[in-house]
């Protein structure tokens, strides 16, 4: 059940993306299984946000040109045939500046690791969702170096997340210097095809990565 902590997130989130009035069709959120009355209670208030200057993107329920949707995004042949079986059974929903995700998977919301696909619990409602991102959104949105990509490149293009050229999982830094603009599904496709390489390699096996704009 949403409370005030979704509240609060709202108060210090953009506008929504959609019109007020655009219907949500019921299947997009299907996924969500327990957490679809929720979902469609949180768009009805707002479909579609962003919020720490762009850090965190909460998806809206269909594509519009500022973002990708909840239908499209969750779609398999839009990025996540990159990943083989490491997304079955998420419902994205949500991600931070680095294009890592916030998912529904088996009940629980998670984060979701794009260089490995690794889930990890994060919450239990979507409420509990918003608290958490409140109460750590530097770590969980990236909104640091969103602040300090943006104050030196200009405002990040609304379907573009800050990918690094070296991934994080293999010693990349989080600095501005690693990161580049790239929309976000090139950014999820390439690091897809890295979670495969390295799911099941020994330590210190060449692996190789490749971003293209």
């Amino acid at each position: 059940m949403l409370g005030s902590s979704f509240e609060k997130l709202l108060s210090i989130a953009s506008p929504s993306l959609l019109n007020a009035d655009d219907a949500i069709d019921p299947r997009v959120l299907q996924s969500a299984n327990v957490h679809a009355n929720d979902f469609t209670v949180a768009l009805r208030q707002r479909n579609g946000f962003f919020a720490f200057e762009g850090a965190l993107r909460f998806f809206p329920s269909r594509s519009v040109p500022i973002s990708y949707g909840l239908h499209e995004w969750n779609d398999r042949e839009l990025w996540r045939f990159e990943y083989d079986d490491l997304t079955e059974g998420c419902f994205f929903f949500a991600e931070d500046v680095f294009g890592g995700q916030f998912c529904v998977s088996n009940g629980k919301i998670c984060t979701f690791d794009p260089e490995t696909g690794q889930r990890d619990k994060l919450a239990n409602t979507l409420e509990e969702w918003a608290a958490a991102i409140l109460a750590d959104y530097e770590v969980l949105t990236g909104y640091k170096l969103a602040h300090e990509w943006q104050a030196k490149h200009g405002k990040l293009a609304g379907r573009d997340r800050l990918v690094p050229k070296t991934p994080f999982v293999t010693g990349g830094d989080f600095a501005l210097s690693n990161l580049a603009a790239i929309d976000a599904v090139k950014g999820m496709r390439a690091r897809g095809n890295l979670a495969r390489q390295i799911r099941d390699l020994p330590e210190g096996t060449p692996i190789r990565f490749e971003i293209t704009q």
